[in-house]
């Protein structure tokens, strides 16, 4: 027995995500933790992954760019990175021994100043890597475009086309560490090798944003290794056009064969079920044979029973996952006589190992909502399978996705609001809230996010501005978040701390410090300057974009500052020193550079497993953060 309605008003509203158009049902790709569980790594101990290997290319250590000069990377002794260093001899392409076909692709790419490389699916649809650095409105040649095809024969100005820019442009300096991930589906082509079907760009994330999502690829963009389309091909990093190092590439090819759905029947039932009924006591409204599941074979638009039989039939051995969206009231499934969902499981999911053959397949949906529209939505994935949609393609969750709100900056722009810190978790293992936060927008496409209960720099990003759907739709909770590519500064502390020896722990809250914020100033461009007390000095604190939106300069300036204060810069796994008062933060993931710090030397000192970067305070202080 079981309870339909012990299902909770949020499971009801929570079901398949999936993406439907002419032709193509398909899940969203999971986020890139999860992705990676399930995931292959490409060797990078030494080239044997990849055959007819030329000069330019070797596997290193690691790598460190020059900001101040062009197609310059130098590498240190190691394995685990990648890299190609190209001169007008050696610049060859490099292929990889796999082949695949529909393929999630994740890795870490670093690229040099002014430098040019891309990755080509198949070795044939390319996704743009390129130094665009501090461009505004990114276009198909840009980093993460999605490069144009070519036709000689088309007129001048024309022979490049149907590229796709990226959505906005989420790219770091060059030097940084940069992750893409992309989810790519291959061409389709029937018996006779006739395409029937395009390729697609699922989906491609650059830094964590979203830049494009099921884009059709009619055929390969400019630079192929060959100009007809196949359905298995191998990767193709280019190496011809400058300096490019790569680590912890990811595959996860989808090669094995889907279950399919046969003998299905149904059989509708009238009524409100808060129970599993005695089937062979309750006569059916109607009763037939489908080929889909689907709630269109009931015309009841509520109080109703749909109960699926059938056979799975399982031509790959492993474990599948199911999600299972039951619009308006609670759903059932067992497969090969074992319970995989029930109504209370959260967000409609389970999982089950299966053999290969045939399998028993039962599926019952009770609806008691009135409100909602009759709706069945199941996707599967399981092993070498991506999630696909095993059900009616026209089936959705009542619930519309909500149209966001966003926030656009084309002059400077505040907003107070929370903001939760997703790479910062409280005691409970929840996102940590600031609750005192003011985000500041700029027409430059550079923002930051102020802690005024700490006078601390939390984040800084570039793109679109800010997200505030979870703040003004319906209630809200008053919470807004970033739209572009975010730099994360860590746990927000006070950035002026005192400290009885430069080995002294950093304080993990304002007790005892005597911290008083005392709102902030708008200059004439609407640009805010904050003021806090603590320790007794009085502090202003100006942050700044700078030019080319590149990054952003703190100013800060304190009045009777004592002889203990000292200002932490910056905290991350690593903080590596480079010349002219730069750092690389945090595994090289932002620079830090110190612009004046009154005569005192900055420091990188280690507190357990992590480093912070800390310096005296002698009144004014200026560093910029370039990511």
């Amino acid at each position: 027995m079981f309870n339909f309605m012990t299902t909770t008003f949020a499971r009801l509203l929570m079901g398949v995500g999936w993406v439907c158009s002419a032709g193509l049902a398909f899940a969203q790709p999971a986020g890139s933790a999860s992705a990676q569980a399930g995931m292959s790594a490409l060797p990078l101990n030494d080239l044997s992954a990849f055959p007819n290997i030329g000069k330019n290319w070797s596997i290193v250590g690691d790598v460190t760019a020059d900001l101040a000069k062009n197609n310059a990377l130098t590498s240190s002794k190691g394995t685990g990175t990648l890299v190609n260093l190209p001169d007008d001899k050696n610049k060859s392409n490099l292929v990889t021994a796999l082949q695949h076909g529909d393929v999630d692709l994740e890795l870490d790419y670093m690229i040099a100043k002014g430098s040019n490389s891309g990755i080509y699916l198949q070795g044939r649809y390319e996704v743009q890597l390129l130094d665009s650095w501090g461009v505004k409105i990114p276009k198909a040649g840009d980093n993460g475009g999605i490069y144009e095809r070519w036709d000689d024969s088309r007129p001048e100005g024309q022979k490049g086309y149907e590229g796709h820019a990226p959505r906005q442009n989420a790219s770091r300096a060059p030097g940084l560490w940069q992750h893409l991930r992309i989810s790519f589906q291959a061409p389709r082509f029937d018996a006779g090798g006739k395409k029937i079907e395009n390729a697609r760009m699922l989906l491609v994330e650059l830094n964590g944003v979203t830049i494009h999502e099921n884009v059709e690829l009619t055929g390969p963009t400019r630079g192929p290794i060959a100009n007809d389309e196949k359905p298995m091909g191998p990767l193709l990093i280019q190496g011809d056009h400058g300096p490019v190092a790569f680590r912890n590439i990811m595959i996860r090819n989808y090669d094995k064969p889907r279950p399919e759905l046969t003998n299905l029947k149904y059989a509708v039932y009238k009524g409100k079920f808060d129970k599993e009924p005695d089937f062979a006591k309750l006569p059916p409204e109607a009763e037939g044979s489908s080929v889909i599941l689907s709630s269109n074979v009931t015309r009841i638009p509520n109080e109703f029973l749909i109960r699926y039989t059938g056979t799975l039939k399982v031509k790959e051995p492993g474990e599948y996952a199911f999600n299972l969206g039951t619009a308006g009231g609670g759903g059932l499934m067992k497969i090969n006589n074992q319970v995989v969902i029930n109504p209370g499981d959260r967000g409609g999911r389970g999982r089950i190992t299966l053999p290969a053959g045939d399998v028993p397949f039962e599926l019952m949906y009770a609806k008691f909502m009135d409100w909602a529209k009759p709706s069945i939505g199941l996707a599967v994935s399981g092993p070498g399978i991506r999630e696909y949609l095993i059900s009616d393609a026209g089936s959705s969750v009542e619930n519309e996705p909500v149209e966001p709100i966003m926030i656009d900056a084309p002059s400077n722009t505040i907003l107070r609001s929370f903001m939760d810190l997703p790479n910062v978790r409280t005691a409970q293992g929840r996102p940590m809230r600031v609750v005192h936060a003011v985000s500041v927008g700029s027409p430059e496409r550079v923002h930051y996010t102020y802690d005024m209960d700490k006078g601390a720099l939390i984040q800084v990003w570039r793109g679109l501005f800010l997200d505030a759907t979870p703040m003004w739709h319906s209630r809200g909770d008053g919470s807004s978040r970033p739209s572009g590519m975010v730099q994360r500064m860590g746990a927000p502390v006070l950035t002026i701390g005192r400290l009885a020896s430069p080995q002294a722990p950093w304080a993990a809250d304002t007790t005892g410090s005597g911290f008083r914020p005392k709102g902030y100033m708008l200059d004439e461009s609407d640009r805010p300057t904050f003021r806090y007390g603590v320790y007794g000095a009085a502090v202003e604190d100006a942050i700044r974009v700078l030019e080319n939106g590149q990054g952003v300069r703190r100013d800060i300036s304190v009045q009777n500052p004592s002889g203990d204060l000292f200002a932490r810069l910056a905290e991350g796994s690593t903080i590596e020193t480079l010349p002219n008062g730069m750092y690389a933060v945090d595994g090289k993931s932002y620079y830090l550079r110190v612009d004046d710090a009154g005569g005192a030397k900055p420091s990188v000192r280690s507190v357990g497993s992590r480093q912070e970067l800390i310096v005296p305070v002698r009144g004014k202080l200026s560093y910029s953060i370039l990511f």
